[in-house]
């Protein structure tokens, strides 16, 4: 009996050893992608920046109302101020999820095509590499392979990924139009032939609005079209553009540019309960938020990015799902913007790099058994 004990305990860890290197199913099965176009570290993890907000210096931020901002997200430590700023980021993405780019935990993300502007900065984000070759914003088709166009190329999620973006050069970066993938951009309308009564108030207030950036829609509008989406059509890959952070930056609107940030949240927070009462969504899809490029670090160049303003190159990422541990602020690991592509595929169990070899593998132990990164 005793040898037969023996045994059958040398099997149980024979078998456990064999199934403890293969890979649990996957859970997640849709993801959302979301930009926040220029929205930099800094406030992302520490908050709103008083230097921004000096009522000795006003055209520092060009805050308009200053007791009524720092009421609204002034606080005595970065914790605070990071949290009522982007209550559902460090109350639920951060906690459940993994966030990356805080350089006081040598932690940096950094955009590896040196030019620290939009297109150059999505095309390295979205292909996984950066290509000289895109050097402007101009509209001119993406010569690249996009990790959206990809998927939508793949079983199961054929005619299944879509893209809402506040400015109008996305199709162009997608490359639309070869491809047909869907691209709501801009001050485009909702289309379809049986708008509800939302949908078209929506598309009247688009068009009564003043169109203060001729190329960049409001967040807002791109909010109604993802919830739309949602909606109407059930995508297992959305892609969601905002713009505001970037413009208000611009346009040197400390205020607003925190107040965009801030919205930004509250309807991420909104679209992911909505989608944790929906059967399609719930507990199946993963969820990942970054930026295209970071913004000067003084009170003089915040204002601006592109190649020769130092510090521009620094981003952030956070990723959050069911096949996503909860390591919450990653620590001293670098990573870089080009490893966004294949972490997107592989958070919805897809191998960007193999039909993409130039791309970057995926950020670090941000899936669970997923596609590693060397």
């Amino acid at each position: 009996m005793r040898k037969l004990a023996a045994a059958l305990v040398a099997i149980a860890a024979l078998f456990q050893s064999v199934t403890a290197g293969e890979s649990s199913p996957r859970k997640a099965e849709n993801i959302v992608v979301v930009t926040l176009d220029g929205f930099r570290w800094q406030e992302l993890f520490s908050g709103a920046d008083e230097s921004l907000m000096d009522p000795k210096d006003p055209k520092a931020g060009g805050v308009r109302d200053l007791p009524d901002l720092k009421r609204r997200y002034w606080r005595e430590t970065a914790l605070a101020r990071r949290e009522a700023l982007l209550p559902f980021f460090w109350g639920t993405v951060a906690k459940n999820g993994q966030v990356f780019g805080n350089p006081a935990r040598k932690a940096a993300a950094r955009s590896t095509n040196g030019l620290k502007f939009s297109y150059p900065g999505y095309n390295e984000m979205f292909c996984g590499f950066p290509d000289p070759r895109i050097d402007s914003n101009n509209k001119k088709d993406n010569l690249n392979l996009s990790v959206f166009e990809f998927l939508n190329g793949r079983p199961g999620f054929k005619g299944r990924v879509e893209a809402v973006c506040t400015w109008d050069v996305f199709p162009f970066i997608f490359r639309s139009r070869k491809n047909g993938l869907p691209v709501h951009a801009g001050w485009e309308p909702l289309k379809a032939d049986d708008l509800t009564e939302r949908e078209r108030q929506t598309n009247a207030l688009m068009e009564m609005m003043p169109r203060y950036w001729t190329d960049n829609a409001f967040d807002v509008f791109i909010m109604a079209a993802a919830t739309s989406a949602f909606k109407r059509r059930g995508p297992r890959v959305l892609y969601i553009a905002l713009g505001e952070t970037d413009e208000w930056g611009h346009g040197r609107r400390y205020d607003l540019y925190l107040d965009a940030a801030h919205k930004a949240d509250r309807f991420l927070a909104e679209t992911w309960r909505a989608l944790q009462k929906d059967a399609r969504y719930k507990d199946k899809t993963a969820l990942l938020i970054t930026t295209d490029h970071g913004r000067g670090s003084t009170r003089a160049d915040w204002t601006d990015h592109g190649k020769d303003v130092p510090h521009a190159e620094f981003i952030w990422a956070a990723v959050m799902g069911p096949d996503t541990k909860a390591l919450g602020e990653r620590e001293n690991i670098e990573v870089t913007q080009s490893q966004v592509a294949a972490t997107i595929a592989d958070l919805v169990g897809e191998d960007f790099n193999a039909a993409s070899p130039k791309a970057a593998r995926p950020l670090p132990l941000a899936v669970s058994n997923g596609n590693k990164s060397p």
